[in-house]
C-alpha cells in the first residue's frame, strides 16, 4: 500500500512540476510578444500560446480576480509559482506522511 501511495504522490508532484514549467514558458512567451520580439503571425507561436493559455488560464483567473496588474505587468504567474512551490515542498510530503500513517496497519 505504501508503494501505491508513494507513486500517487510522485505523479502529483510530477504534474505540478510540469505545470510550473508550462507557467514559465507562458510567462516568457507573453513577455516576448509584449516586447515585440515574436508575434502571433507565426503559426507555431500562435498555437503554442493558445495551448498554454488553455492550460494556464483556469489557474490564473482566480488570482487575477484578486491581484491587479502592478505597473501594467501581470504578476499572477509569479504568485502561482510560489503557491505551487509551497504545495510541493510542504503540503505534499506532509499529506503523504499522514496518509502512510493512517494506512500503516492496513494490509490487503
Amino acid at each position: 500500500m505504501a508503494a501505491i501511495i508513494g507513486f500517487i504522490f510522485f505523479v502529483i508532484d510530477a504534474v505540478l512540476g510540469l505545470f510550473v514549467l508550462a507557467l514559465v514558458v507562458y510567462a516568457i512567451l507573453s513577455w516576448l510578444v509584449a516586447f515585440d520580439v515574436i508575434n502571433y503571425r507565426n503559426r507555431f507561436v500562435a498555437s503554442l500560446s493558445h495551448a498554454l493559455d488553455t492550460i494556464i488560464s483556469p489557474v490564473l483567473a482566480p488570482l487575477r480576480a484578486v491581484i491587479p496588474p502592478l505597473g501594467g505587468m501581470d504578476v499572477t504567474p509569479i504568485i502561482a509559482w510560489i503557491l505551487i512551490a509551497g504545495v510541493r515542498i510542504y503540503l505534499l510530503p506532509a499529506s503523504k506522511a499522514a496518509l502512510l500513517t493512517l494506512t500503516a496497519g492496513t494490509y490487503y
